[in-house]
């Protein structure tokens, strides 16, 4: 389901039966948790996470028709989604992948995900996205014969700083952006940034003067989004001439973009190719990679540096 928070739907009987609900799909009886958020949602008509909820139970029921009904109601409750009902209804084929994900669901996501974000990242995942993008970039400036050190880097989804603190002792001054407060509220807590701020990174970077930096990472960002290109124009356009963009994505093996099962972007590579052509960028490096694990297996994907100019 989406964000923990925002569960209660204001009513003790409701909520009492999507206990009901969620015990028993706990115990594998899928019809009875159906039955139980319906007679949930008859007392809360106007709870969209009971209605999401139901989306979810109907499709692991395999009643798609039913399921896309449900997030359809969802959605009337929630325009802004913050709980996802487009990916859910893009993995029906309802919408289009492109524009399932919306900021209000990274948002809420994040916003409740901050608090244990590191431990189950690098934990739980072995995720290691900036160390990775770290020795890349090294590799890309020994290439161009230049020292390893930076005077400004803009952080693109800096999260909780986990880039920045890899980062810092080669950059002399970090600004981040992320879409949650909670995670730039615990970056702030670092002091390893210079300036943070919460918000949409296309808008963050579009508000920026060109050549306002020399250095920009976006460490495992841009698996929620599906069009790279304005995004890479922007950063193109920040960069001083000579800059590096470094980043990494999660990867398939067939054509263009697509929404995978861990309702994350994929970017197969000629997309990316031709991202980094629209924003005046070259790559350096540009090869396999992978920053996590999931269920024991290495998520495939792509490491890149490209240079301006």
């Amino acid at each position: 389901m989406g964000p923990q928070a925002f569960r209660s739907s204001g009513d003790l009987l409701a909520d009492r039966r999507f206990d009901y609900a969620m015990a028993a799909k706990a115990d594998g009886d899928l019809t009875a948790a159906a039955d139980l958020l319906v007679q949930a949602l008859e007392i809360a008509p106007h709870w969209a996470a009971g209605w999401f909820t139901l989306g979810e139970v109907e499709m692991a029921r395999g009643d798609h028709g039913a399921a896309a009904t449900a997030f359809r109601q969802a959605l009337d409750r929630d325009p802004t989604d913050m709980f996802g009902v487009q990916l859910m209804l893009a993995r029906l084929g309802e919408v289009g992948a492109a524009e399932a994900m919306t900021p209000a669901y990274v948002t809420a996501l994040y916003e409740d995900y901050a608090p244990r974000f590191e431990q189950a990242l690098r934990e739980g995942l072995a995720y290691r996205g900036p160390e990775i993008l770290l020795e890349a970039v090294a590799r890309a400036r020994a290439a161009l014969g230049r020292p390893l050190n930076f005077d400004r880097m803009l952080d693109l989804g800096c999260g909780t700083g986990l880039a920045g603190e890899v980062f810092a002792p080669i950059a002399s001054t970090i600004d981040g952006v992320d879409l949650s407060g909670r995670m730039v509220e615990i970056a702030r807590r670092k002091g390893i940034y210079g300036r943070l701020a919460v918000g949409d990174l296309a808008a963050h970077l579009a508000a920026l003067p060109d050549a306002s930096a020399d250095l920009v990472v976006a460490a495992d960002v841009f698996i929620y989004c599906a069009a790279l290109a304005p995004i890479l124009a922007e950063a193109g356009r920040v960069l001083s001439p000579g800059g590096l963009c470094a980043f990494t994505v999660e990867t398939h093996d067939g054509d263009g973009v697509i929404l995978g099962a861990g309702l994350r972007y994929a970017h197969a590579a000629p997309v990316l190719r031709e991202a980094l052509a629209a924003g005046g960028l070259r790559p350096l490096v540009f090869e396999p990679a992978t920053t996590r694990r999931e269920a024991g297996q290495p998520v495939p994907g792509w490491l890149v540096v490209a240079i301006r100019g």
